[in-house]
């Protein structure tokens, strides 16, 4: 759930936003501070240099060549003086003399280096050193004889001149330290946005998200308020479209259903009475057929014959028309389920045809309606009497909670692409056997009275062979003794 949360829509926007303000404040924080690095620095260089040459061209009269290194001294002493704050330290040489304005300073910044770079360039050198946690600017420059008209020689004479950068490395510490808060000021600004932004995209994706799940309840009515003109509002209009489009769309083909159930059960109601008749009149016939001549009689006893299938099919219509219009209603009754399944054995002479393995009376009793059990328990033996093989057996245990009746013939068994569809109505496995003894409703009847009952129903076939139906109710044994309807 944590590795899911991190990978969520809201999670990435922070990141992606905090990714973005780090590299514009790291990025903008860097260049800003090397340019203002760059130019106090610079500032700093170049009026040190522009005052030491100042000095040195009032002061290099005075000085006689070849110094001695008492001359060396004082010149320095003389060029650290103009300083007004007295932290230059000026060292003078000439050969192998020198003189500096702090006696006994080994002046460490000034680098064999720098002395080599010194002697042999007439420009001024500098270059910044780091010691002691401490930074200094070292300039070395060389005094030369000459005038505006002449060619400058060299006296052999070299100043080195040593300024602690305090104040400028001051202002350089100052400008990290307002960069490190503009920087964590940045991404603390950029989270929020990223948080704001991230509700701004969220609200909307989770309402589509319930909105979704609503039409997927079932409650097609639900729409989305669109505000704003962006792509969200586009969605949530497109939404809005599908959802009226789905809602009219179920609502056409609800009422063509609920059109087709009525004309079933009005076809199916409106022949009854002239079967009944027919039924009547056939019986009648039934009766006289012996004494009918052999071809006459043979009509009158096909006539009979489907006069009784189509009066069984009329029926068992009615009985879908029932359950689809959700009309069906249970009778319950607290009653013995083995008891039950050996009236419905007998009560169809199957006692001696059917093998059953059914626990002591009273053992599993449930709270059922008689009727529909016994539609069940026929439906199921019947179907393996007729297309399955003998012998049948009926088994009932109990569970769980659950009784369970099991019907297993001794047949070939079902074909795997036929299980599938066993309880769909008016399924036939042979598509070219489109007249039967059965109706093709049994089944679908039997899943209906199942589901009514709470229970389920399921087809397989036995590893030893034979199909098997299993039938499992939940043992409802407390309940209130009202009808409930499916």
């Amino acid at each position: 759930m944590r590795k899911r949360r991190l990978r969520g829509l809201r999670a990435r926007l922070v990141v992606a936003f905090g990714l973005v303000a780090a590299v514009a404040a790291v990025t903008t924080g860097a260049l800003t501070f090397r340019e203002a690095r760059t130019g106090v620095l610079q500032q700093s260089q170049d009026a040190t240099i522009r005052q030491l040459r100042a000095q040195l061209n009032q002061h290099a009269a005075e000085l006689a060549v070849p110094p001695d290194e008492s001359a060396l001294r004082e010149f320095a002493h003389d060029v650290a003086a103009t300083e007004s704050q007295g932290s230059w330290r000026v060292l003078v040489t000439y050969g192998d003399r020198s003189g500096s304005s702090a006696p006994g300073d080994p002046f460490a910044e000034v680098t064999p280096a720098l002395r080599d770079a010194v002697g042999s360039s007439r420009a001024t050198v500098f270059q910044r050193v780091r010691g002691e946690g401490r930074t200094s600017l070292v300039v070395g420059m060389s005094i030369l004889f000459g005038g505006r008209d002449t060619v400058a020689t060299t006296t052999g004479i070299r100043v080195f001149l040593v300024v602690p950068q305090t104040t400028e490395q001051a202002y350089v510490d100052a400008l990290v330290t307002a960069a490190e808060r503009a920087m964590v000021a940045a991404l603390a600004l950029a989270v929020v946005l990223a948080l704001l932004a991230a509700r701004g995209v969220l609200v909307p994706v989770r309402k589509l998200r319930l909105a979704t799940r609503q039409i997927a309840e079932g409650r097609l009515d639900t729409r989305l308020a669109v505000n704003g003109s962006d792509e969200l509002a586009d969605l949530s209009h497109t939404f809005n479209e599908t959802a009226a489009a789905l809602e009219a769309s179920v609502a056409e083909l609800r009422e063509m259903e609920s059109r087709a159930r009525r004309f079933a059960a009005d076809v199916s109601h409106e022949l009854r009475t002239p079967l009944a008749a027919m039924s009547a009149v056939t019986d009648v016939l039934d009766e006289d057929a012996a004494r009918l001549d052999p071809d006459t009689a043979t009509a009158v006893r096909l006539i009979s014959a489907e006069t009784v299938k189509l009066a069984r099919l009329v029926d068992d219509l009615m009985e879908i028309s029932r359950f689809d219009a959700g009309a069906a209603v249970l009778h319950l009754d607290e009653i013995d389920l083995a008891e039950s399944i050996r009236r419905t054995l007998a009560s169809r002479g199957w006692t001696d045809t059917v093998a059953t393995e059914l626990p002591p009376p009273d053992a599993v009793r449930a709270r059922v309606d008689p009727r529909r059990l016994d539609v069940v328990v026929a439906n199921l033996v019947g179907n393996a009497l007729k297309h399955g093989a003998r012998p049948v057996r009926v088994r009932l245990g109990a569970a769980d909670a659950v009784a369970v009746i099991e019907v297993r013939d001794s047949g070939p068994g079902i074909r795997s692409d036929v299980l599938p569809h066993v309880f769909e109505r008016f399924y036939k496995s042979d598509t070219a056997r489109i007249r039967s003894e059965g109706s093709g409703l049994g089944l679908a009847i039997t899943a209906e009275n199942v589901r009514v009952h709470g229970g389920t129903v399921r087809a397989a076939n036995h590893p030893a062979g034979g199909a098997v139906f299993t039938v499992e109710l939940p043992l409802r044994r407390d309940e209130s003794p009202e009808e409930n309807p499916s």
